[in-house]
């Protein structure tokens, strides 16, 4: 048989639409235990490829014969030998096009909904890192909040679309990913906006982002107000697009609350992210629809493959809302604090433009899951 090639959009869709595949990872253990591709009907199997350069006969009882099966590795190479072995045993095989730092990279559209002025919000679900970004549309303009620095894939999709990019938004200074909102602003002629708090040590122009701020996006009525709820970084800000969606960057996700310690501040800021959670947030209607900057899990994915849940069902369902005692929820927060992301104080320097690394060092610098959240 032929060995076929998948790519990270491939894999995509077989996520949203639950789909079965047997992913064959032959990354180093290490590697394949911090992070891989994640589906709810996946199956995986790990070796590294360099136990397999003499044949794949030892694995191939490990192997189904009627499901496919991907082979994984870093970049894409090893996976096409690997795959070529396999597939003359008579298998179904695919290699993932570009390795995991492909998939580290894939941003797949979603509309998460209609604006009551016309237009639309969409999400970019980065699926391989967990990363949200969004784009609002309204009579020809849009407004992107939270991009990533696949900058490419936003100003294609405006193209698309048939908008011109009008405003960039950034809720926080992130600590996980290089944000592509400076480059986008430069260009297109954007204005940037960033919260100040969040930005004493930045090197470059940017827009004020503070509580009362309202901006416009195309000549309907739909506002962005700013609302400050600091804890993830003492900048974090949500958004209230059209009064009906709650852009809540790293501070509220799906199953659980941002982490607060990224810029070494934990013990300072739970007080913050708890005013910000318990208080700011119940200030808000529970009608609105939660667009966080992040998801954890892949169970986070609703049908269509967006990551969205209404304001008063997480105030139900999320454990990090729910804790009565002050106390119990700082020691919840600052005692369950996952591994901090990798490179996380040079992508802060990035962020800032303090520092500039090459395309390559800032692959290098993501790779990896993110963990923005309280585990």
């Amino acid at each position: 048989m032929t060995v076929k090639a998948m790519n990270a959009k491939e894999v995509t869709k077989k996520i949203f639409n639950k789909e079965d595949l047997f992913i064959l990872d032959v990354r180093n253990e290490s590697d394949f235990q911090d992070w891989k591709i994640e589906g709810e009907n996946f199956n995986h199997f790990n070796i590294p490829y360099f136990e397999l350069l003499d044949g794949v006969e030892e694995i191939l009882d490990k192997l189904p014969t009627d499901k496919e099966i991907l082979v994984v590795c870093a970049k894409e190479g090893s996976s096409i030998m690997v795959a070529e072995m396999i597939a003359e045993h008579g298998l179904n095989v695919s290699y993932l096009v570009g390795g995991m730092k492909a998939w580290s990279e894939h941003l797949e559209p979603v509309k998460v909904g209609d604006l009551q002025g016309g237009g639309e919000i969409y999400q970019f679900v980065r699926i391989g890192k967990g990363c949200l970004s969004y784009m609002v549309v309204s009579n020809g303009e849009a407004a992107i909040i939270d991009a990533t620095r696949m900058t490419d894939v936003y100003l294609d999709f405006a193209n698309h679309v048939d908008a011109k990019i009008t405003h960039v938004f950034d809720t926080h200074l992130h600590a996980d990913h290089i944000s592509g909102g400076r480059t986008i602003a430069e260009k297109t002629g954007a204005s940037y906006w960033l919260p100040p708090k969040d930005a004493t040590e930045v090197t470059f122009e940017y827009n004020a982002l503070e509580g009362g701020n309202v901006v416009t996006i195309g000549n309907t009525a739909i506002d962005i107000h700013a609302l400050y709820s600091p804890g993830h970084t003492i900048g974090s800000t949500s958004f209230v697009v059209d009064e009906k969606f709650l852009l809540s960057g790293d501070i509220l996700f799906i199953d659980s609350i941002g982490r607060p310690d990224l810029a070494g501040m934990a013990e300072d800021w739970v007080a913050d992210l708890r005013e910000s959670l318990y208080f700011r947030y119940r200030e808000l209607s529970e009608d609105l629809v939660v667009l966080p900057a992040h998801f954890m899990i892949i169970d986070e994915l609703n049908e269509d493959g967006s990551v969205s849940e209404k304001l008063g069902t997480l105030f139900a369902k999320n454990h990090g809302l729910n804790i009565e005692d002050e106390n119990e929820f700082r020691r919840m927060v600052t005692e369950n604090l996952p591994p901090q992301p990798n490179a996380y104080q040079e992508i802060r320097e990035t962020n800032m433009g303090k520092i500039n690394p090459d395309e390559e060092k800032q692959r290098e610098m993501e790779i990896g899951p993110n963990r923005c959240a309280v585990r």
